[in-house]
C-alpha cells in the first residue's frame, strides 16, 4: 500500500511540476500530464458509456468469438430494454446510469474509489410486461490505470475503482465486454487480455440466498439459549424470593444471576488478588481493537490515502504497529496465573495434579463460545449488513472457515493450515498449546525448585536464539509490515512462547515470596521503574528510524534480533510493574490498574477479543461512501466499534459463556460439600482453593481462565 501511494505522489509532484511555467519539462513529466489529461475522460464513463451502446448487438456482448449462451440473449434483450427505457426517458433507466460512479476525484490525494449509489442500484426492479422483471447488479470495476503510469500491473497495488451499473442477468464477463471497449476508446490504449475490469466477485443484487441447513441451526441454537435464559430470568425475578433456593440449572442460565456476578465490583483488599492485573488486561484489551481499527480504516475507501504515506513515518505509527505486543500481554498473564494458581493448588495438594482433568475443563471452559464464533461468523455475519463492500472486505474469509473450522476448534490452526478460520482464534491456539505444556513446567519447579526455573529460562534462551536464526536466515521482515512473514513468525507457538514462559517464571517468583513484603530502597525502586519504562518505550519506538517510508536500512539480523529480544524484554518490564503494585511501590501506575471500575470489562474481555472483530467486519461492510483518514476520525471509528463490541460481548457472555460455564460446572462437579458455594467469585478464587486433587484440576482451570480473560 505504501508503495502504491507513493507512486501516486510522484505522479502528483511530477503534474504540479509541469504546471510551472517557463520551465523545460523533461520528457516523462511531459508524458505524465498528457496521461493525466487522457485518464480524466474517463470523468463521465456512464455518459460515454451508454452513448457508446445506443444500438447493442449481440455480438458486442461476447469477446473471442465464443459461442452465444442463453444468458448473453437474456443479458442482450434487458440492455436493449434497457437503452430503449433510457431514449423513452424511463426513471428506473435513468437510475441506473445515476448510480454508476466515474473516475475518483482527487486520485493525486490517493482517492481511489467512487463507490457510486449502491442502494440506487440494487433497488432497481423494474416489470417488463407480466413476464419478468429487470433487477440492478451492481459491480466494481477495476480502471486501467497501470497502462497510464507506464508500470505493468500496478493497478494490483492502488486498486483503481469505480461502480457500474447493469441488468442482472448480465455476467460479469458480460460487463467486463462491453466496459473494456469503451474503455479502449476513451483512453485510446489496448487493456491487457490478461487485466480483468469486472469480477463477478465484484458483483451483487437485491437477491438473497435462502438459508442453508446450518443457518437455520444457527438459528435454532441462538433462540434456544435465548428462550432458555429468558425463562431462567423470569423466574429468577418473579418467582424466587432467595437466591440461595434457586436451582442450579437456572441460576447457570439466569441473565439476572449472570449479570450480578460479572458486574460485582470489589474494593475489599484481598492479599491473594493481583488488582492490577484487571487495568493492565483491560487497556491491553483496548489496544488490540484500537489498532484493528487503523487496519480497518487503512483498506476503506479513504480519499487521502497520501496522507497515510505520512502518517506511516510518524512516532504514532509505532505505537499503533507494535499493538502486537498487547497479545504478548495476553501471553503473560497467562504463564503468571498459570504458575500462581496451580503451584498454590499443588502445594496443598502436596504435589498432585490431575491432568486429563485440568485439560478438560479448560477445553470446555472457552471453546463453546468460540465455536459459536466461528459459525455466526460464518453464516449471520453475512445476513447482519449490505453494502458494495460487504463480505468483499473482511479481516476472514469465509471460505477458510468452510474448510478448516475444525483445525481452530482442535486449537491446532496455527500450525495446521495456511488459512486460519476467526483469524483471532490464533492466539487462543498458542495459549492452548502452552496450557497443555503447563503441568511439565509445574511439575519441574514443584519438584526441583529453582533448578527447574533454570531448565525454564534455558527453554526460554534457547527459543531466543531459534527466533534469532529462524528470522535472519529466512530474511523475513515485521518492520516492512509483511504479511506472510508475520504469520509465520507470530503464530507459531515455539516463535511467541517467551512472553507465556517469563509469566511463568515471573508466577513462580510470586508464588515463593508469597505473604512476605520485600523492602526497597528508594533508587533501587526508581532504578526499577526507569529500566521498566525503558524497556517498554523501547519495545515500542526502536524500530521508528526504520521501516517503511525511512530511508535508514536495517539488516535482517538487526531486525531479528529485536523480533526475539523484545518479546522478551516486554514481559520482563510487566513483571517489575505488577511486583512494584504488588509490593506497594506502584504509586499512581497501581492507582489505575487496580482501580475495580476495570473488573467487569476484565471479566468481559474474552468475549469482547472474540466478538470485537465481528462489530468491525459489520460496520466496515456497511461502508456506502468514501471515508477520510485522520487519527481523530479513527478514534471515533474506534469508540463506535468498541461500544457495540462490548454490548455484543454482554449479549453472549449472557447467552453462551455464563451458562456454557455453568453447565460445565455441573456436568464435572467439584468436591464440595453442597452447602458451600460452587462459583466464587474470580476475585475471591485464589483464596477459596480447596486440597481435594479434583476440586485442584477444577478450580485451576477455571480460575485461570476466569482470571486471565482468555483474550
Amino acid at each position: 500500500m505504501a508503495t502504491s501511494v507513493l507512486l501516486i505522489l510522484l505522479f502528483g509532484i511530477a503534474l504540479g511540476k509541469s504546471a510551472i511555467p517557463n520551465m523545460e519539462l523533461p520528457d516523462v513529466e511531459i508524458r505524465d500530464m498528457m496521461e493525466y489529461h487522457r485518464l480524466s475522460r474517463l470523468r463521465h464513463l456512464p455518459e460515454e458509456f451508454f452513448s457508446y451502446y445506443q444500438k447493442i448487438t449481440i455480438t458486442d456482448l461476447v469477446i473471442d468469438e465464443r459461442l452465444i449462451t442463453t444468458q448473453d440473449l437474456q443479458c442482450y434483450a434487458e440492455f436493449a430494454q434497457l437503452t430503449a427505457g433510457i431514449s423513452l426517458g424511463s426513471l428506473w433507466a435513468y437510475k441506473m446510469i445515476d448510480s454508476w460512479g466515474s473516475l475518483p476525484a482527487g486520485i493525486l490525494m490517493g482517492h481511489l474509489k467512487d463507490l457510486g449509489h449502491y442502494d440506487e442500484c440494487v433497488r432497481i426492479d423494474q416489470a417488463i410486461g407480466s413476464s419478468y422483471n429487470i433487477l440492478g447488479k451492481y459491480c466494481l470495476a477495476q480502471l486501467p490505470i497501470q497502462q497510464l503510469l507506464g508500470t505493468s500491473g500496478i493497478v494490483n497495488l492502488i486498486g483503481i475503482q469505480t461502480a457500474v451499473c447493469f441488468p442482472a442477468s448480465c455476467s460479469a464477463s458480460n460487463m467486463d465486454t462491453l466496459l473494456r471497449r469503451v474503455v479502449q476508446q476513451l483512453l485510446d490504449v489496448e487493456v491487457n487480455s490478461n487485466l480483468t475490469l469486472v469480477k463477478e466477485g465484484s458483483c451483487k443484487t437485491a437477491v438473497r440466498e435462502s438459508y442453508d441447513g446450518l443457518t437455520i441451526f444457527t438459528i435454532v441454537l441462538l433462540s434456544i439459549f435465548g428462550a432458555a435464559v429468558a425463562i431462567s430470568t423470569l423466574y429468577d425475578f418473579f418467582l424466587c424470593k432467595d437466591q440461595k433456593e434457586l436451582p442450579a440449572i437456572l441460576k447457570a442460565f439466569s441473565a439476572r444471576a449472570n449479570s450480578r456476578a460479572l458486574f460485582h465490583i470489589s474494593t475489599k483488599s484481598n492479599p491473594n488478588v493481583i488488582e492490577c492485573l484487571h487495568g493492565i488486561r483491560c487497556l491491553s484489551l483496548i489496544w488490540v481493537c484500537y489498532g484493528h481499527d487503523y487496519i480497518v480504516t487503512f483498506t476503506s475507501p479513504n480519499i487521502n490515502y497520501v496522507d497515510i504515506y505520512s502518517w506511516i513515518k510518524t512516532p504514532f505509527m509505532e505505537f499503533i504497529n507494535e499493538g502486537v505486543f498487547a497479545v504478548d500481554t495476553f501471553f503473560f498473564l497467562s504463564g503468571l496465573l498459570v504458575a500462581v494458581v496451580s503451584l498454590r493448588a499443588m502445594e496443598r495438594a502436596k504435589g498432585k495434579l490431575n491432568v486429563p482433568l485440568m485439560y478438560l475443563h479448560r477445553y470446555l471452559r472457552i471453546t463453546p463460545m468460540l465455536a459459536v464464533a466461528i459459525i455466526v461468523h460464518l453464516k449471520l455475519l453475512p445476513l447482519m449488513g449490505d453494502g458494495p463492500l460487504f463480505g468483499k472486505w473482511n479481516f476472514d474469509n469465509y471460505d477458510n472457515c468452510k474448510n478448516n473450522w475444525f483445525w481452530t476448534l482442535l486449537y491446532v490452526q496455527n500450525y495446521a493450515t495456511d488459512s486460519e478460520c476467526l483469524v483471532q482464534a490464533w492466539y487462543l491456539a498458542i495459549d492452548m498449546q502452552l496450557y497443555i505444556l503447563a503441568p511439565i513446567f509445574l511439575f519441574a519447579v514443584f519438584r526441583w525448585g529453582k533448578k527447574g526455573a533454570a531448565a525454564v529460562l534455558l527453554l526460554v534462551l534457547a527459543l531466543a536464539a531459534f527466533l534469532i536464526a529462524y528470522v535472519a536466515i529466512n530474511e523475513y521482515s515485521l518492520v516492512s509490515l509483511d504479511l506472510v512473514s508475520s504469520q509465520g513468525v507470530s503464530h507459531h507457538t515455539h516463535n511467541r512462547a517467551s512472553g507465556w514462559l517469563v509469566g511463568f517464571l515471573f508466577g513462580y517468583f510470586l508464588h515463593t515470596i508469597r505473604g512476605r513484603s520485600l523492602k526497597l530502597s528508594r533508587p533501587a525502586v526508581w532504578a526499577g521503574w526507569i529500566i521498566s519504562l525503558a524497556f517498554l518505550f523501547t519495545v515500542i519506538f526502536a524500530m521508528y528510524p526504520f521501516g517503511v517510508g525511512k530511508s535508514k536500512p536495517l539488516s535482517s539480523v538487526a531486525e531479528a534480533f529485536y523480533i526475539s529480544l523484545s518479546r522478551i524484554a516486554w514481559p520482563l518490564a510487566l513483571s517489575w510493574v505488577v511486583f512494584a503494585c504488588t509490593q506497594g511501590y506502584g504509586g499512581l501506575a497501581n492507582s489505575i490498574l487496580a482501580s475495580p471500575l476495570w473488573q467487569p470489562l476484565s471479566k468481559l474481555s474474552f468475549s469482547v477479543y472474540i466478538w470485537h472483530l465481528f462489530i468491525q467486519n459489520l460496520n466496515a461492510g456497511r461502508t456506502r461512501v468514501s471515508t477520510y483518514f485522520s487519527d481523530y476520525d479513527v478514534m471515533l471509528r474506534f469508540w463506535q466499534d468498541f461500544g457495540f463490541s462490548v454490548l455484543l460481548a454482554y449479549l453472549m457472555y449472557l447467552l453462551i459463556e455464563a451458562p456454557c460455564g455453568g453447565l460445565e460446572a455441573m456436568l464435572l462437579p467439584n468436591r464440595r460439600s453442597a452447602s458451600k458455594p460452587t462459583e466464587p467469585l474470580p476475585e475471591e478464587a485464589p483464596k477459596d482453593l480447596e486440597t481435594s486433587e479434583g476440586l485442584n484440576t477444577h478450580k485451576i482451570a477455571r480460575q485461570i481462565s476466569i482470571l486471565s480473560g482468555q483474550a
